[in-house]
């Protein structure tokens, strides 16, 4: 039945509005425009809202004369023709549509059918059609709202609807029109896998609420705009782009978000209680960014879902730590991408930029300086209008000073990489701010412990909060090391750490902070009563070498020279087995120079830590009295430990001098054996024994050395030492070759090879 002029409709007599259209090849544009006409309270007529037992053309005639608007909607397909049909559904609808307003939308197309084109051409003519271009589904929802609101306007005010006269235009309060996602002018680089993660999200009707986190400079805020983007089609109501950047009070969040929506604020009742009646049941995403300093608004987000099919995509270098909060964590961009990116940017501002043979190296060089993180190399790229990319590497170790200059649209806290780390600080409590600027002196990371450390005098909460509080803000990373948590910052977050405790003249105390920790570490390691106990924290330590050379060079430049003896004589066992010898015969060099004030114990320590190294390399005359005086002061302090370690370097050094003093060799490597057992029996036999195999090889005695070495490797077997097994297979190996037995050998080097592997004996 028509519409009756003046009836009175019941509540469910909507205003209906057909929808003509081909169905596959615009079906997201179909549901961009039954979401806007429901947006309006109107009642869409469309085919697939409604299966009929009746013929095609009996249902959509029958459907027209119901409708009281129009609406076609085309692009390149003329439409299916029914057989025995001279023309398409899609015509046939055009034509039998009654006196009703007609709204057409054209999807803007260079391959359209020939017949699509006649009939547009007709459209066109006729005047009583309106005719408007659009691209894609959510520029047509916008459209069709608009245009159905200012035809209902124009009806009602044409039906003699009467106005008192208007006087000056009232101030919006919000925008309109909703805001939406920004265009990139650049392309996404190196983030596939997380875009894909994203987009299947969001498309999941179980997760509405996706939270992209990461620290600063990362490319969340990118990676999202390209994620919302490419899932629109999935919300035909549209999505909506909220910057909460500027918005510091997260009191007014909801405000934030309902200017992004278009929701003025009436004032009758709460806007939280607006804003969800206005999103309703439709199918909307949220683009939130830069959530991090309103993150207490979060449980305002969560109430909004509840209320609303909304969903919500947030950025923030936090977790919003809400119910049904789905994260992707966004690290540095793997090495090929990260070169790419610098390289396509580099491009931007030196067009004849390439990447070639010569200069790869340089550029995967400059990439992991900044830990491939995307703002840096963008800084960074941009260096290369006025510096070469050597010349840029030269300058790496002080970036931050240089990555300043970014794109002027960018927003003044990305115009810098300090400004971006300095955004996420200033979210800190003063507490944690200090514990970040303290734990910018690690070169490499760090544990609990060192946390604990570095917290020690700051009052507040406890360590293990605050080290949370930087985890959440994506300023500190963790991993797990087997069974322990460890922790990295980005290279540039430490040098922003440095940088500022440097400016308030705090960074030597941070630093010597930092020294005592590991010079305490490696006298604990070293003091263990056992052999393994002492293999057990040091092992600890190969992980972290790059943390005690740090300590090693800050007492030197202190002039703590006798906490440098400590330190490597405590790990003597660290810097031999891990086949870092070399640098410590360097650093004992430095400590046995003239005029190098050390006391008796760290002379002594110097001194045996540098020969029990060098005889390897030099029949120097002067390695065995050294060693002999080592052994004479143990002994005199009574250091049973320090005496076995000492004799058996001793005898080790007797057997390189030229010729060998094997009868010296056998009664060092006898008493330090005795001495050994006394406090560590394992000790003994998986150590100081291959001293007496060796002996025994030396003197032809192949067979009883076979015997010693296969004891010391039983030995150290059974308490499952790797070093010493390592040593004693060599030692077998050696000793099944002069015996004539290649397999035998061949068989203890391979497992030596792989045990030495395991500890990082290289």
């Amino acid at each position: 039945m028509s519409p009756v002029a003046g009836g009175i409709r019941t509540p469910d007599q909507r205003l209906r509005v057909f929808v003509s259209s081909t169905l596959k090849e615009l079906a997201p544009e179909r549901r961009a425009a039954r979401a806007a006409i429901e947006r309006l309270a109107l009642a869409p007529v469309m085919f697939e809202l409604g299966a009929r037992p009746h013929p095609p053309r009996e249902l959509y005639r029958a459907y027209l004369e119901q409708s009281d608007i129009f609406v076609g909607v085309y692009w390149e397909q003329y439409g299916w023709i029914a057989p025995g049909e001279e023309m398409s559904g899609l015509e046939d609808e055009w034509n039998l549509a009654p006196e009703i307003p007609k709204l057409i939308y054209l999807k803007r197309s260079d391959h359209r059918q020939d017949r699509l084109d006649e009939l547009l051409e007709r459209i066109r003519d006729d005047d009583d059609a309106s005719y408007v271009a659009f691209t894609d589904a959510a520029e047509l929802a916008d459209l069709v709202t608009a245009d159905l609101a200012t035809l209902l306007a124009e009806r009602f005010d044409a039906a003699g609807g009467r106005h008192a006269p208007l006087g000056e235009p009232a101030a919006e309060v919000f925008s309109t029109e909703p805001v939406r996602p920004p265009s990139p002018l650049t392309r996404l680089v190196g983030r596939e896998g997380e875009l894909a993660t994203v987009t299947r999200m969001l498309t999941d009707d179980a997760q509405r609420l996706v939270t992209v986190t990461g620290p600063g400079g990362i490319g969340k805020s990118r990676l999202a705009v390209a994620a919302a983007r490419a899932v629109e089609a999935m919300f035909p109501d549209g999505v909506v782009f909220v910057d909460l950047a500027p918005v510091l009070d997260a009191g007014l969040v909801i405000t934030a978000v309902a200017n992004a929506l278009g929701i003025r604020d009436t004032g009758d009742r709460p806007l939280a209680e607006q804003l969800a009646g206005a999103l309703g049941r439709r199918r909307l995403l949220l683009v939130l960014d830069n959530v991090e300093q309103v993150v207490e608004a979060a449980p305002e987000f969560s109430a909004l879902l509840a209320a609303s099919a909304a969903s919500v995509l947030a950025t923030s270098r936090i977790l919003l730590r809400v119910r049904g909060e789905q994260n992707v964590p966004l690290g540095p961009l793997p090495s090929p991408e990260a070169a790419e990116l610098f390289a396509e940017r580099a491009r931007a501002v030196k067009p004849d930029f390439e990447l070639t043979d010569d200069n790869a190296a340089q550029v995967v060089a400059i990439c992991g300086a900044l830990d491939n993180v995307p703002l840096a190399l963008e800084l960074a790229a941009a260096r290369l209008r006025v510096l070469t990319p050597a010349a840029l590497i030269e300058r790496l170790d002080h970036a931050l000073p240089l990555l300043v200059g970014g794109a002027r649209d960018l927003p003044e806290r990305q115009r810098t990489l300090r400004a971006t780390i300095d955004w996420s600080a200033q979210l800190l409590s003063d507490p944690e701010r200090e514990l970040l600027l303290r734990l910018g002196v690690f070169r490499a990371g760090f544990g609990l412990d060192a946390v604990e450390w570095m917290w020690d005098g700051l009052g507040g909460a406890d360590a293990v909060e605050a080290l949370g509080a930087l985890v959440d803000g994506s300023l500190v990373r963790e991993q797990d090391r087997g069974s322990r948590a460890w922790f990295t910052m980005l290279a540039t977050v430490r040098e922003y750490g440095r940088d500022r405790l440097a400016e308030r003249g705090q960074l030597a105390e941070s630093q010597e902070r930092h020294a005592d920790f590991y010079v305490g570490l490696a006298v604990a390691a070293g003091a263990s009563a056992t052999w393994q106990g002492q293999v057990e924290g040091i092992t600890r330590l190969l992980d972290e070498h790059d943390e005690v050379r740090a300590a090693v060079d800050h007492l030197f430049a202190m002039r703590r020279f006798d906490a440098v003896a400590e330190i490597a004589w405590s790990l003597y066992t660290f810097w031999w087995g891990g086949g870092r010898s070399g640098e410590l015969l360097t650093w004992m060099d430095r400590l046995l120079e003239p005029g190098v004030e050390l006391s008796e114990r760290a002379r002594v320590l110097a001194e045996y830590c540098r020969n029990s190294i060098r005889y390897w390399s030099t029949s120097d005359e002067s390695i065995v009295p050294t060693m002999l005086r080592c052994v004479d002061y143990f002994r005199r302090g009574g250091d049973c430990r320090g005496e076995a370690l000492a004799l058996a370097s001793l005898a080790v050094a007797q057997f390189a001098q030229e010729p060998p003093d094997l009868d010296g060799m056998e009664e060092s490597a006898r008493r330090s054996l005795e001495l050994a057992e006394e406090y560590d029996i394992a000790f003994g036999g998986a150590m100081a024994g291959v001293m007496i195999g060796r002996v025994r090889l030396a003197q032809g005695r192949a067979d009883d050395a076979v015997r010693r070495f296969e004891t010391s490797l039983t030995v150290a077997r059974g308490i499952g030492d790797t070093l010493g097994q390592a040593i004693a297979l060599s030692h077998l190996g050696w000793a099944h070759l002069l015996a004539a037995e290649p397999h035998r050998a061949r068989e203890c080097f391979g497992e030596q090879l792989l045990l030495a592997s395991t500890i990082g004996h290289e």
